[in-house]
C-alpha cells in the first residue's frame, strides 16, 4: 500500500463569475521515502494539489489518505492538528515573520502547537545549526539573504519531525547557484530523516534529480 494516495481528486474554484475547473478525477500515489517532483505548466493546479495533499484545503470530491489517515474523514480541528504534527511546508515565498528572529520563526509552529517554549527554542536552534545558520539565528529576516531565508523556512518545516515534506517552488525566487544549494539541502534532509517529499517545481534539472516525476497535464492526468 502506498504511503500517500489521492483518488479521483477534483477541484473547482467558484469565486469568479465563471467556475474554473482546476483538475478533475486526478489520481496520485507516493511511496514512503520517495521524493516526487510535480511538474506542469503554470495554472495547471500544482499548488492546489499540494495544498490538498497537505490538508490546507479540501477537494470537491475524491479522497486523500496519508499513511493510515483519511483526510476527508477529519474535522477541521483534527485536520489542523494533523498538519501541525505531520506535515512540513515550504513555499516559494518563505513567509517569515519580519518582527521575529530566525530562531523564533523556526520555533513558531511549536509555540502554536503549545509545546514548551524553551525546549522549542532549543530544538529550533539545533535545526538552524544543522542547516549552517547557527551564526544567523538571532538575525531578523531582512538581515538574511534569500537563500538564508529559505533555509530558515526549511528548518521551520522540519521542527515537528514531519513524515510528509511539501515544497511549492522552493527555489523559484533564487539564483541558479543558490537554488542548487537549497535543493541539495532538502535532498539531504529528506534522506537523513526518512521523509516522504513532494516538490512542485518548474526547474527540469531539479525535477530530474528527484526519485520520480509526476507531470500534470490538462484534465489533471499525470
Amino acid at each position: 500500500m502506498s504511503f500517500l494516495e489521492g483518488r479521483q481528486l477534483s477541484k473547482t474554484y467558484r469565486n469568479a463569475e465563471v467556475p474554473v475547473i482546476v483538475f478533475k478525477d486526478l489520481d496520485l500515489e507516493v511511496q514512503k521515502g520517495e521524493m516526487l517532483a510535480v511538474v506542469g505548466p503554470s495554472g495547471i493546479g500544482k499548488s492546489t494539489l499540494l495544498h490538498l495533499l497537505g490538508g490546507l484545503d479540501r477537494p470537491d470530491s475524491g479522497t486523500i489518505r496519508v499513511d493510515d489517515k483519511d483526510l476527508s474523514a477529519l474535522t477541521a480541528d483534527q485536520l489542523a492538528r494533523f498538519r501541525n504534527r505531520n506535515v512540513g511546508f515550504v513555499f516559494q515565498f518563505h513567509h517569515l515573520l519580519p518582527e521575529f528572529t530566525a530562531v523564533e520563526n523556526v520555533a513558531m509552529p511549536g509555540w502554536i502547537g503549545r509545546a514548551d517554549r524553551d525546549e522549542t527554542l532549543r530544538r529550533a536552534g539545533e535545526l538552524l545549526a544543522e542547516l549552517g545558520l547557527s551564526d544567523r539565528s538571532r538575525h531578523f529576516p531582512n538581515q538574511l539573504s534569500g537563500g538564508e531565508q529559505q533555509r530558515v523556512a526549511i528548518a521551520r518545516a522540519l521542527l515537528a519531525n514531519p513524515v510528509l515534506f511539501l515544497a511549492d517552488e522552493p527555489t523559484g525566487n533564487l539564483d541558479l547557484g543558490t537554488s542548487e544549494k537549497v535543493f541539495d539541502l532538502m535532498r539531504q534532509c529528506h534522506r537523513q530523516r526518512g521523509l516522504t517529499s513532494i516538490i512542485v517545481t518548474h526547474n527540469p534539472d531539479l525535477a530530474a534529480r528527484c526519485d520520480r516525476v509526476f507531470e500534470m497535464k490538462q484534465h489533471g492526468r499525470g
